[in-house]
């Protein structure tokens, strides 16, 4: 196309050779393979100088055209693999989108200022869901009881905490275990949610079953709850991942570690499986894991 181009432009098989930085006899089979795959002549040779037929003529507009949005593609995919453009989704449970996720993301916007970033903060389940459907590249999630179509690597280990109102019996305590908290009331996460299937499961190896007054659908909304003055919510607690503890802290509740095997879990990314990963969301993978170690 290049070749057809620049003949055209200067009507002799030596110039246009020149121009091209090839021979004469590789122009003159490009241009006689051009026009056997396209089935007729572009151009019209004399012994002094080549023009183009009417079907070249017409045909040289397109060609330019086809040119320059080749040039343009490829300057533009280039661009998106040395990170000078593109764009990456990314999807992260709102506790680790609040406390962990904004040093990522201030680290990448740093590192890559030129991709433009989008973050889903939409609760776990939904999060790997946004991955599954191509909505997000990477999802910040706990390590999932399932996984089909999504590949986990773990970055961190998170314990759950225990938390509730200053002027709770159990608020002084600088550590607590199941026995310590099983028989007071709770506000916990709603039924189907992960984290609410983890904290029935720690109730069950214990032969109990959680005393619930309140479920919620997020966690700031069940800090928001605890902190309520109503009467049932005095001697209430909730029973919450780390990763919210500065959350819980910000609405006036205390915190405290709670020493509970069935209650730690990894935190780390989501990815597809069967679909590749763009250069702007490995560039995230590798600082995120990279920065773990």
């Amino acid at each position: 196309m290049q070749a057809f181009v620049t003949l055209a432009e200067k009507s002799n098989f030596a110039d246009a050779a020149e121009k091209l930085f090839i021979t004469q006899p590789a122009l003159s089979t490009a241009i006689k393979n051009m026009e056997e795959q396209l089935g007729g002549k572009l151009f019209a040779r004399s012994t002094r100088k080549v023009q183009l037929t009417p079907e070249g003529f017409e045909f040289l507009p397109i060609a330019t055209r086809l040119i320059q949005d080749w040039e343009i593609a490829v300057a533009d995919l280039q661009s998106k693999f040395s990170m000078q453009k593109g764009s990456l989704a990314i999807a992260a449970m709102p506790s680790f989108a609040e406390s962990i996720l904004p040093k990522y993301l201030n680290e990448y916007r740093l590192a890559f200022p030129d991709i433009k970033l989008r973050v889903l903060d939409i609760v776990m389940e939904d999060v790997i869901k946004s991955v599954e459907e191509g909505r997000a590249e990477l999802g910040f999630v706990f390590e999932p009881e399932q996984r089909v179509n999504v590949e986990f690597v773990p970055i961190m280990r998170d314990s759950f905490i225990v938390t509730m109102k200053p002027s709770h019996p159990l608020a002084n305590a600088t550590q607590l275990c199941m026995q310590d908290v099983i028989d007071y009331p709770l506000v916990t996460m709603n039924t189907g949610s992960t984290v609410r299937l983890w904290i029935d499961n720690a109730y069950t190896a214990y032969g109990k079953s959680p005393n619930i007054i309140a479920e919620t659908f997020q966690l700031g909304t069940l800090g928001q709850l605890l902190n309520q003055s109503t009467q049932d919510l005095e001697l209430a607690i909730g029973i919450v991942p780390q990763l919210c503890q500065q959350q819980m802290e910000r609405k006036g509740l205390n915190c405290t570690a709670l020493k509970e095997p069935l209650l730690k879990r990894d935190v780390g990314l989501v990815m597809p499986i069967r679909k590749p990963l763009s250069t702007a969301a490995l560039s995230m993978l590798n600082m995120v894991v990279g920065g773990s170690s």
